[in-house]
């Protein structure tokens, strides 16, 4: 049977079973821990945390749970979902069963489809069989077509018909396993065959790697390179549009600083800034190979830290200013200004040679401002230093 027909199938496992006894009395329980041990004369349904089944149902039989175990044969249709399902007992219509550990155990007359975790099919198949599973096992093969979508897959006993595989992982027979049919599996590497395994129908095998090619990695490295951009351009904007907002008077300190009208004033405050942002580092290895200045070194490691990213927020912030004082007259400093800044400081970094060299430039001048500030704060030589934080 075609693979669009089994999905067809699988695609309906929560529908209602056969109507054949729908005109029969039907019975319902529910309870917490459930044993259904009296026979029902038509369809049967049962929800609980344990359901165990001991009794025949001439019907079909539903149940929902954490775990169903049915121990008494089901003359319809068996529609089971639970965390573990054990089916021991023979099922004269189709099961359909949906969990995370699946065991069938005895004959299924119907078609068989079950999606979980692991599905270990020791039972007779006589219709078709629908599997999904990371695991799947087939120890007493199948009447019918079987279909099987997992990672590892293993087939043992006589198969008389096809067996149709999409595996991720390994396919296996077992010894002695018999195949009628075809056996058509794609998956990474060739099955596990031995000598004594017959495949009467021929073998189809199609290479499946499931790793990217070179094509598809290159996709995925710049759909992951856009991402992280996105990420960090999104966390910049947040942080300095919350630094403009909530500390106007210190950005707008940093931003007097750009605007005076002595060069030798601007150079002397990036050459602060250039020192700091590099002469710190080596400071810190230096104290890091004595004992004693280990301790130190954490703390200047911390502050250094800071301090790089304070100064690359106040460089978008400071941009944004320049912005605000060039084409809308406004000295003072807006949130807004911190994220426009940042936005528009973010896109020109992109562009090769000049982006990153404005970068540095502003950054090493923010942070010499800041510590300029920072030191006027600890040491007020003017009144209105500390009115800037």
């Amino acid at each position: 049977m075609s693979r669009i027909f089994f999905i067809f199938l699988a695609s309906s496992i929560f529908l209602p079973a056969s109507a054949s006894a729908a005109g029969a009395h039907a019975s319902f329980i529910a309870a917490r821990s459930l044993l259904a041990a009296s026979s029902s004369p038509g369809n049967a349904y049962a929800a609980g945390a344990s359901v165990v089944l001991t009794a025949p149902v001439a019907g079909d039989f539903s149940a929902f749970g954490g775990s169903i175990v049915t121990a008494a044969p089901v003359s319809g249709d068996g529609l089971l979902v639970a965390g573990s399902v054990s089916s021991r007992a023979k099922v004269a219509g189709d099961l359909r069963v949906l969990g995370g550990s699946i065991s069938v155990e005895e004959t299924v007359l119907g078609d068989l489809i079950a999606l979980g975790l692991s599905v270990n099919n020791s039972g007779r198949v006589s219709g078709n069989s629908f599997i999904i599973a990371a695991n799947a096992v087939f120890d007493n093969g199948a009447s019918g077509p079987v279909t099987i979508y997992g990672n590892n897959i293993a087939l043992s006993g006589d198969f008389r018909g096809d067996v149709d595989i999409v595996a991720s992982g390994r396919v296996t027979l077992a010894p002695d396993t018999v195949i009628r049919g075809k056996l058509i599996y794609e998956a990474p590497d060739t099955a596990t065959i031995p000598e004594s395994a017959t495949v009467i129908g021929g073998i189809k095998y199609t290479s499946a790697s499931y790793l990217p090619d070179v094509g598809t990695s290159r996709i995925l490295a710049l759909v992951s390179l856009g991402f992280f951009l996105f990420a960090r351009i999104l966390g910049a904007l947040i942080l300095a549009g919350l630094l403009a907002g909530l500390f106007p008077k210190l950005a707008e300190a940093v931003s007097e600083r750009a605007h005076t009208d002595h060069l030798r004033s601007l150079l002397l405050t990036m050459l602060l800034g250039f020192a700091i942002l590099v002469a710190a580092p080596v400071l810190i290895i230096l104290l890091a190979l004595t004992f004693v200045g280990i301790g130190l070194s954490i703390l200047l490691v911390l502050l250094y830290a800071l301090l790089a990213l304070f100064s690359f927020l106040y460089a978008g912030i400071l941009l944004g200013n320049m912005f605000a004082r060039r084409f809308l007259k406004r000295e003072a400093v807006l949130w807004r200004d911190g994220v426009l800044g940042m936005l528009a400081l973010s896109l020109i970094t992109l562009v090769p040679g000049a982006g990153p060299l404005l970068l540095f430039f502003l950054t090493i001048f923010s942070a010499g401002a800041l510590l300029t500030i920072f030191f006027n704060f600890a040491f007020p030589h003017e009144e209105r230093t500390s009115e800037m934080l």
